[in-house]
C-alpha cells in the first residue's frame, strides 16, 4: 500500500466524509463509558488529521499517529496553519512506542481494516492496551463483512469531475472478507493535461463475533457495538461497525 500520491489528494477526495460524526461518536462514548474528566487522546490512523483537528479544537489533548509520513505531513501543515498544537507519530498501531495512561485510543475511517490477519488485529489491540490507563476506552470502526462482500465486491466506482477524477475496482481477496482496491486518479494539471496516478490497497474484515473474541484476548471488555453512525445494533445489511471497549483492570 502506497500514500505517495494518495496523499496530496486524500482531502479533496474526502470533502463529504462524515467528520463530524465520528466525533460526535467520540464525545457520546466518552459522556457514556468514562467515570471521570477524559482529556487525552490517540488518534490511531489519523491521516491528514481532519479528526485530530475537530477534538483539538473541542479542547482534548490529542495526539496523531499514522503510518503514512505523506498523510502526516499534510496533517502538520493544516494544524499549523489552524494555530493548533498537535503532534503527530510515524508508527506502526501494533507496535506503538511512548504513549503511557492515555484516556481514550480511537481507530476510524476504517484503518484497522488495512490489518491483514486476525494476529495482526490483537496485536495492534495488545499495543494500544499499553498505551492506555486501565478501564480506558479504545473506539474503533470496521467494514462489515456485508459492506466487503456485497457492496464491494466485483464493483467499479468512478468520478468525472473537472480537477480530478477517478475508476476505483474492488476485486474479491484470497481470504474471506478480504478486498483488493485499484485506483486510477487522473488530476487537471492545467492546459487540459491530466496527469495520472495509480495506488493498490488491500483491506479485510471479519465478524463482529471475531473482533469481540479478539478485544477479549488482549485484554479488553466489549461495551457497545452499534452500526452506520446510529445508536442501534448493527443489521444484516450495516456497512459499518462501531466498537466501544473497555480496558480490564
Amino acid at each position: 500500500m502506497s500514500y505517495q500520491h494518495f496523499a496530496g489528494l486524500y482531502d479533496r477526495l474526502m470533502e463529504d466524509a462524515p467528520y463530524d460524526m465520528w466525533v460526535s461518536f467520540v464525545n457520546k462514548a466518552i459522556d457514556v463509558y468514562c467515570e471521570g474528566p477524559a482529556s487525552s487522546l490517540l488518534d490511531i490512523g489519523c491521516g491528514t488529521g481532519e479528526i485530530s483537528i475537530r477534538l483539538s479544537e473541542k479542547g482534548y489533548n490529542v495526539q496523531g499517529i499514522d503510518l503514512s509520513e505523506e498523510m502526516l505531513t499534510v496533517a502538520r501543515e493544516k494544524t499549523e496553519h489552524k494555530g493548533l498544537q498537535i503532534p503527530f507519530y510515524q508508527q506502526d498501531m501494533r507496535d506503538l512506542e511512548g504513549f503511557k495512561e492515555q484516556d481514550v485510543a480511537l481507530i476510524f475511517c476504517d484503518s484497522l481494516n488495512y490489518l491483514r490477519t486476525p494476529n495482526d488485529v490483537k496485536t495492534a489491540f495488545q499495543s494500544i492496551s499499553k498505551s492506555l490507563k486501565v478501564e480506558g476506552l479504545l473506539l474503533f470502526d470496521v467494514h462489515t463483512l456485508y459492506k466487503i462482500e456485497t457492496v464491494f465486491s466485483d464493483h467499479i466506482f468512478t468520478l468525472n469531475d473537472e480537477e480530478i477524477s477517478y475508476i476505483w475496482e474492488c476485486h474479491p481477496g484470497e481470504e474471506e472478507g478480504s478486498i483488493h482496491h485499484d485506483l486510477s486518479f487522473f488530476v487537471h494539471t492545467g492546459n487540459d493535461v491530466y496527469k495520472r496516478y495509480d495506488e493498490s490497497h488491500y483491506q479485510r474484515t471479519y465478524s463482529l463475533e471475531t473482533y469481540q473474541s479478539l478485544l477479549d484476548e488482549a485484554g479488553f471488555e466489549l461495551l457497545t457495538v452499534t452500526g452506520d453512525f446510529t445508536d442501534h445494533p448493527p443489521n444484516d445489511t450495516s456497512e459499518r461497525l462501531f466498537f466501544v471497549a473497555r480496558k480490564k483492570g
